[in-house]
């Protein structure tokens, strides 16, 4: 298993980073809250679970090593695979997720797209005894999200609404929160970056998670 990662970031996009190691780019899918700490040209190191399939080798990476711990402990469930894993942790923060697990919080783990009141319930009622609740006072949702720029690329919106529909959201869906993100700050005039565009995505995905 291949258990950390540590080289030069050479890309980032809205769903991997690529890390140099040993000369080897290497693609790792991360969360936009994990991508967002990361600089093309710097140094990083990202906790990582290699996920082995017949006809793929896939690496995801986490800033932190309890992020990578409950997307493997996610995974521990039947029905939930890496993506809906991931999905869960782009929208939740981790300390978010431990207590609605602990606490059989169905409102919470339901913001996640694909986990229906059945699923939550069922995740609960599997992991509650594995994990601890997080202290009162963290916020109840909405972890990956960043303040969107006040300007955005006319690019941006086709870009962060693929990746919504990437994580399990549907395509209207994503279109309305993503309006409405680009609407509160300043509107789509042309301008702006993969900067901006991650900055969006974790926007919208704070908005999709309250209306779950």
């Amino acid at each position: 298993m291949i258990s950390s990662v540590r080289g030069q970031v050479l890309a980032i996009s809205l769903d991997h980073v690529v890390v140099e190691v040993g000369g080897v780019g290497l693609a790792v899918l991360a969360t936009p809250a994990t991508l967002a700490t990361l600089r093309v040209g710097e140094q990083t190191t990202l906790h990582t679970q290699l996920v082995v399939r017949e006809d793929s080798l896939t690496l995801y990476g986490f800033v932190e090593t309890e992020s990578r711990e409950l997307f493997v402990l996610l995974q521990s469930v039947s029905g939930i695979g890496p993506r809906l894993a991931l999905a869960a942790l782009a929208v939740l923060q981790p300390d978010t997720l431990r207590t609605a697990l602990a606490e059989g919080n169905t409102t919470v783990l339901t913001q996640v797209p694909g986990i229906g009141k059945k699923g939550a319930e069922r995740l609960s009622l599997e992991l509650r005894d594995k994990v601890d609740a997080a202290p009162a006072g963290n916020a109840a949702g909405g972890g990956a999200v960043g303040a969107a720029p006040s300007e955005a690329a006319s690019g941006v919106k086709p870009d962060v609404v693929e990746a919504l529909v990437s994580l399990g959201f549907q395509a209207k869906q994503a279109e309305k929160a993503v309006d409405g993100v680009l609407a509160a700050n300043g509107g789509d005039n042309g301008s702006g970056g993969t900067g901006d565009t991650s900055a969006v995505l974790r926007a919208a995905l704070g908005v999709l998670g309250k209306k779950r």
